[in-house]
């Protein structure tokens, strides 16, 4: 059905009624795969290929040239989101090619293809300008496949049963550190190779999500008007006529925020406090270990919110367990402690990115709005990444790491109450 009528005088398409239907295994499963790849894409480069590639061009500036790439990379993410998002939200014409005539797969496919070709473009630059215009280009492209796939949650899949599948595809967030960590350093280990090797998969795998998954069109009638305050509004959600969204917001800042104090600086907190004989080795190994919590905690923290029916319980546990991982780096400084935060940060970040998720698609203001209100949600998750740095690097200036991980767990404490502000949510 194309349509679905709520009255006798009104009918709302598909593409902006509340889904009813489960989705199935086979739709989580090529969701999550697309994702995946995204992630790896997204994530492994600022992590090794680009930090490699900046110390071969200018070894004396390569600090300042990784800082500035980043900044003006998460720049370019925030400003992308939420305007890809709206133009996904009011596409309406059948695109002819591979007959995509939904409003969002055919930006998941051309933002990847965009994005891909970004990232082999990158590889074969000699410049810190060269690379930066061009890792600016692919985080817009890669935020706006962001957005298109960030929107088939609440697209597609009823209420309840959205922490259950946010878990599934929220999980690869954190398993394509590892994964793209692991293929670019163990296998493909030169520059353009290990560029590609996240490059193709970013196309490949978007793939079966878009040729094999719905994607309800939607017709002009429906359609809201655009133009550039159209646009310029995709920045903001009154959070007066919706505070819901607004403490959805703020508690997703924070988490974030929390999540970036506290493992922005773990790599020096190994060497100089713990005095790890090989710390990029230990980081590694700390890495695997907060991933399989995440991944664990993901998907049967989403099932057992799904069952219940709570979100707000789940996030505040969530919260409480990694502030409790902030807390155990604060007072002992050793690697067995290292050990137990990992296991236990990971354990509280899996459940929130499946429950958070879940949540915040439970209040979106609009449902012709659903892409653009994501994207501004995507604001809370990229932008703490830049207050991070700046706040850690001054709290550990001035006090130590003591300082910044009892920070990081207040921050934390401080997401998992307010999140008790939503009312809508349960």
């Amino acid at each position: 059905m194309a349509e679905q009528a709520t009255g006798s005088l009104h009918v709302i398409p598909q593409a902006l009624a509340e889904p009813t239907e489960p989705v199935t295994k086979p739709w989580i499963a090529s969701l999550g795969l697309a994702s995946l790849a995204m992630w790896m894409a997204s994530i492994t480069p600022l992590q090794v290929l680009l930090p490699e590639q900046l110390q071969a061009i200018d070894p004396k500036g390569k600090i300042l040239a990784l800082g500035l790439v980043s900044a003006f990379g998460a720049l370019s993410s925030l400003l992308a989101t939420p305007i890809a998002g709206a133009l996904s939200d009011r596409t309406t014409r059948t695109w002819s090619f591979l007959h995509l005539k939904g409003r969002r797969h055919r930006w998941t496919l051309s933002m990847a293809v965009l994005s891909a070709i970004c990232l082999a473009l990158i590889a074969e630059q000699a410049t810190v300008i060269g690379i930066g215009i061009l890792w600016v280009l692919f985080s817009a492209f890669q935020n706006g496949e962001y957005a298109s796939l960030s929107a088939a949650v609440p697209d597609h899949v009823p209420v309840n049963q959205r922490a259950t599948v946010a878990g599934w595809i929220g999980m690869p967030q954190a398993l394509g550190l590892v994964v793209g960590t692991a293929l670019v350093v163990y296998v493909f280990t030169g520059r353009l190779s290990g560029y590609l090797v996240l490059a193709i998969p970013l196309v490949v795998l978007a793939l079966p999500f878009v040729l094999a998954s719905p994607d309800y069109p939607l017709d002009a009638d429906h359609r809201a008007p655009i133009s550039t305050r159209t646009l310029l509004g995709a920045y903001w959600v009154n959070p007066r006529k919706h505070p819901d969204f607004g403490w959805a917001f703020l508690t997703r800042f924070l988490a974030s925020l929390a999540i970036g104090m506290g493992t922005l600086y773990l790599l020096y907190f190994l060497r100089d406090q713990v005095h790890y004989a090989h710390p990029a080795q230990g980081l590694f190994i700390l890495i695997a270990i907060y991933t399989v919590l995440v991944i664990i905690t993901a998907i049967v923290g989403g099932v057992i919110s799904d069952r219940i029916g709570k979100r707000k319980m789940i996030v505040t546990l969530s919260g409480v367990l990694m502030g409790i991982a902030a807390l155990v780096l604060t007072f002992w400084e050793t690697w067995t402690a290292a050990e137990v935060a990992a296991v236990l940060f990971g354990a509280g970040f899996g459940a929130y990115l499946a429950v958070d998720q879940a949540l915040i698609t439970q209040v979106l203001p609009a449902a012709k709005d659903r892409a653009k209100d994501l994207g501004i949600i995507n604001i809370a998750i990229v932008g703490p990444a830049a207050v991070a740095g700046a706040l850690s690097a001054a709290l550990v200036s001035l006090g130590g790491y003591p300082t910044l991980y009892a920070a990081t767990a207040i921050v934390a404490a401080a997401g998992s109450v307010l999140v008790w502000r939503i009312k809508s949510v349960p």
